[in-house]
């Protein structure tokens, strides 16, 4: 019997393990239905672009096709590995804007305003620029300024800043406006996951067990009170069990397809499948929303990018020479947030990502010759999709319908729109003159609105931010899923740590908010805060 069973070792549930086995007199054990973190490529900051297909380390879910872009299925990439999708992700360290929690707790997640919120950000983060009001200079997150910088990143800063935007050295800093370098988790040219950041330093703790290629299928209950697991390791049946909490950490889509697989959910969805209803939760899967992105891709006319580098040329050159040189870069090195025209308060509503090299179809798609991205998103997309069971199979991947751009009002389609034009009036500043070549995409013929909006719909793609399928609130509201303590409504003992419980996305990327969200359920969970 363990005192706490948590499902799934991704960027929550790393951070669940450590905190609670802190204390030596209670057991946890940590299920993960993926691998052990071994790949090099995984360690390897610039790594991440060949673990793109790499289906050992991924879920590789697709969703529904999608009414608003073509019919188009898109690829949802979610790490399937200890440290989740922090092992496969691109690095960057953002929270979002202080606004965007005040905005949760406006919404029924009492406790989880910003002034709550940012102590457990300066306990997770060890940012190698020290302490400060705003950062953590020794917590167990590494993060870092970038080691490696390509010319075109410069090029790309200096043509933000001709184009008029402002300048930060911080994203996390007071304002969140403006263009600079990403700082990214990672700590002497290493990624910093979840998992070697918090599981690794602990996993000689004799209270805590962690059993990799353990597939969850359902939560187990006793007069509706989650007392365990059952789960699956090859063709092995087992269930183990929890004398105090259950607790998911399978992220936006893992978590409430387990909830539903366990009677928890939309009871009429349920019961057309055979699953006994235990609490019908009409929220559970609903909620869905993600920042939809649109590149901007241009030709190089010097060999600068990250195109033609070899992958034994990389690797040899960042061990060789003490984790430096392009290996160490993220590939994401820069970008920035802005205040479009479109804005509605003081936040910003655009991200930008820039990339050395050119990036089609998540890179799955090679282009000849070198080339630079822009990537942009929309920050607050009005859209809401949701998530259902395919079966009653934990086996079977849930139906994802995502609906993007459905909003009434066309708000999303809008922001984009503006964000293709704003990727190209940069894009189009002095300092690219020496490096630009012919525009890919959208390109050269294409000038009007209709032909960016027929772009966007041909080649808009997620960045991969799901959130809010079990979203937390009052419990008046039958639409929330989770208290503002992270309980499952109407059963005991279950609770829910991940982004899935975000009532909205942060504005930015989702990584560093949602390690926030598990540290802080720590400290609910031992009764350490309110």
């Amino acid at each position: 019997m363990y005192d706490y069973i948590i499902v799934g070792a991704g960027s929550a549930g790393c951070v669940l393990a450590n905190r609670l086995s802190e204390d030596p007199d209670c057991r946890v054990l940590l299920l993960e239905a993926g691998p052990r973190d071994w790949h090099p490529f995984i360690h390897m900051p610039a790594g991440l672009a060949k673990l793109v297909g790499k289906k050992g380390v991924n879920w590789d879910y697709t969703t529904a096709p999608e009414a608003q872009l073509g019919g188009r299925g898109l690829w949802w990439p979610r790490g399937k590995v200890l440290g989740g999708s922090s092992s496969i992700n691109a690095m960057c360290y953002i929270r979002g804007h202080a606004a965007d929690y005040d905005e949760w707790a406006t919404l029924g997640a009492d406790g989880w305003h910003w002034d709550n919120a940012l102590p457990y950000f300066r306990r997770s983060e060890g940012n190698q620029r020290g302490a400060s009001e705003l950062h953590g200079g020794d917590g167990p997150l590494g993060v870092s300024d970038p080691r490696h910088r390509n010319p075109l990143s410069d090029a790309f800063l200096q043509a933000a800043g001709q184009a008029g935007h402002a300048h930060t050295d911080d994203f996390n800093g007071p304002d969140q406006d403006g263009f600079g370098w990403y700082q990214t988790t990672t700590r002497d040219g290493v990624r910093s996951s979840s998992a070697t950041a918090y599981l690794t330093p602990v996993r000689r703790r004799p209270n805590l067990r962690v059993i990799t290629g353990a597939t969850a299928s359902r939560v187990s209950f006793e007069a509706g009170r989650a007392t365990g697991v059952v789960y699956s390791v090859g063709r092995r049946a087992f269930c183990e069990g929890a004398a105090r909490e259950v607790i998911l950490c399978g992220g936006a889509i893992n978590s409430p397809q387990l909830l539903m697989l366990s009677g928890i959910g939309p009871a009429d969805q349920l019961r057309r499948l055979g699953i006994s209803v235990l609490a019908d939760l009409p929220g559970v899967g609903g909620n869905l929303h993600d920042h939809l992105d649109i590149c901007t891709l241009q030709r190089c006319t010097q060999g600068l990018s990250y195109d033609g580098l070899s992958d034994a040329a990389v690797a040899f050159q960042y061990y060789l020479m003490g984790r430096k040189g392009p290996g160490a870069s993220n590939i994401a090195e820069a970008g920035g947030f802005l205040r479009s025209r479109l804005a509605e308060d003081q936040r910003p509503d655009m991200q930008f990502h820039f990339v050395p090299a050119q990036l089609d179809d998540h890179g799955r798609n090679r282009l000849p010759g070198n080339g630079y991205t822009l990537h942009a998103c929309g920050l607050r997309p009005r859209s809401r999709g949701r998530l259902r069971l395919a079966s009653a199979s934990a086996a079977d991947k849930p139906l994802i319908e995502a609906a993007y751009l459905s909003d009434p009002e066309g708000y999303d389609l809008k922001v984009l729109v503006e964000a293709v034009r704003l990727s190209r009036e940069i894009l189009a500043q002095p300092a690219f003159a020496p490096f630009r070549g012919e525009e890919i995409f959208p390109g050269a013929d294409v000038r009007d609105e209709a032909g960016i909006v027929d772009f966007i719909r041909r080649k808009a793609e997620s960045i991969y931010h799901p959130v809010g399928t079990c979203r937390m609130g009052h419990g008046a509201d039958p639409m929330t899923v989770v208290d503002p303590k992270l309980r499952v409504k109407g059963v005991d003992g279950l609770r829910v740590v991940d982004a899935s419980v975000m009532p909205r996305l942060v504005g930015g990327n989702t990584n560093a908010p949602t390690m926030m969200i598990a540290e802080r359920a720590a400290d609910l969970i031992r009764g350490l805060a309110a």
